[in-house]
């Protein structure tokens, strides 16, 4: 039995999306599938976030991002998506998860369940494609780095920062060392929490944004934000936070926590239909040409192609995937 569209693509993020654009363009039939909602990360990233990058970094399919500012908003970001669906007509199913992806002789069966915003439906939700090629485009932001220490899953304890607002006068500590965990210790310490950065190097990193380090080393340096490096979290309790330096063991009051250690992708999918992935690194197999992985058929798209190496794949790279993917569809038929 025969495909039912050329292109499946797993994941509606900007890489997910310029897939599905050049496929359009190349007469390819194609499908996107998202578990959540369209750009689902970008979504979930700070409501008040603004990119690193320039407007034209983000486009895709050539068409004009449009905004008054040097350097857009998260708000811009959705609403310049939505009108990418739109104006190139892409097909793009939301609230569904794939589940399953194998190879069957004629074409790759792609199973499916919906997804409510509780979790999954039961099993009479799932529903079947078949594709002549499959695209994960899947990216990470919903797996993040675990520290896999006690208290991790306390309530007041989350891997993603949103807005500072609601811990006015409370007691914040944040670990990490990077953009994410320097913008989450200034916005709360300017919206009247009490901070503690806790970062297991001896200094912050050298990715941060030459624009945000000299603020948050002031920061640390006049003590408005207090700084404990070279020290890791062992343990959160409901009140504190529990860290090791070599200066010894400290317990430090904390009414909310921030771990914002980085994410990773998930390859359990990938390896089931096959594809080789990286224990280590969770680097997928694959042509960095064509993007094609170890089994003939299957591509990725977007910041999966890097593994764990997230900082190596952003959507102004990745949104160049889908050409090269569909070209090597396209020489193959």
């Amino acid at each position: 039995m025969k495909a039912d569209v050329d292109v499946v693509v797993v994941g509606a993020g900007p890489a997910g999306l310029a897939v599905a654009i050049a496929a359009e363009g190349a007469r390819l039939s194609c499908e996107v599938i998202e578990k959540g909602v369209l750009v689902n990360s970008i979504f979930h990233f700070p409501h008040g976030m603004t990119f690193f990058t320039t407007p034209e970094l983000l486009e895709i399919g050539g068409l004009p991002f449009v905004t008054p500012y040097e350097k857009p908003t998260r708000l811009e970001a959705l609403k310049y998506y939505r009108r990418v669906v739109e104006t190139f007509g892409l097909e793009v199913a939301l609230g569904e998860e794939v589940t399953g992806v194998d190879w069957d002789g004629d074409a790759f069966r792609v199973v499916t369940r919906v997804v409510e915003s509780g979790g999954p439906r039961s099993s009479d939700s799932e529903r079947l494609r078949r594709a002549g090629n499959v695209v994960f485009a899947t990216g990470y932001y919903d797996h993040p780095n675990q520290l896999g220490i006690a208290g991790e899953d306390l309530p007041h304890v989350s891997h993603y920062y949103d807005e500072p607002h609601p811990f006015y006068r409370k007691r914040a500590v944040v670990v990490g060392g990077k953009n994410s965990a320097a913008i989450a210790a200034l916005e709360l310490y300017r919206a009247g929490a009490t901070v503690t950065l806790v970062h297991r190097r001896a200094a912050l990193s050298n990715s941060i944004k030459y624009w945000i380090r000299p603020d948050i080393e002031n920061r640390i340096k006049e003590g408005s934000i207090a700084a404990r490096l070279e020290s890791r979290v062992v343990e959160i309790t409901p009140s504190h936070v529990v860290v090791e330096s070599p200066e010894g063991r400290e317990e430090i009051a904390a009414d909310a926590v921030f771990l914002l250690t980085g994410y990773h992708p998930d390859p359990d999918l990938l390896g089931r239909a096959g594809v080789r992935v990286d224990p280590e690194s969770l680097k997928p197999q694959h042509d960095p040409a064509t993007f094609e992985t170890n089994v003939p058929g299957i591509y990725l798209a977007g910041s999966i192609v890097s593994g764990r190496d997230t900082n190596l794949t952003f959507i102004e790279t990745g949104r160049f995937h889908g050409a090269a993917v569909v070209k090597a569809i396209l020489a193959k038929r």
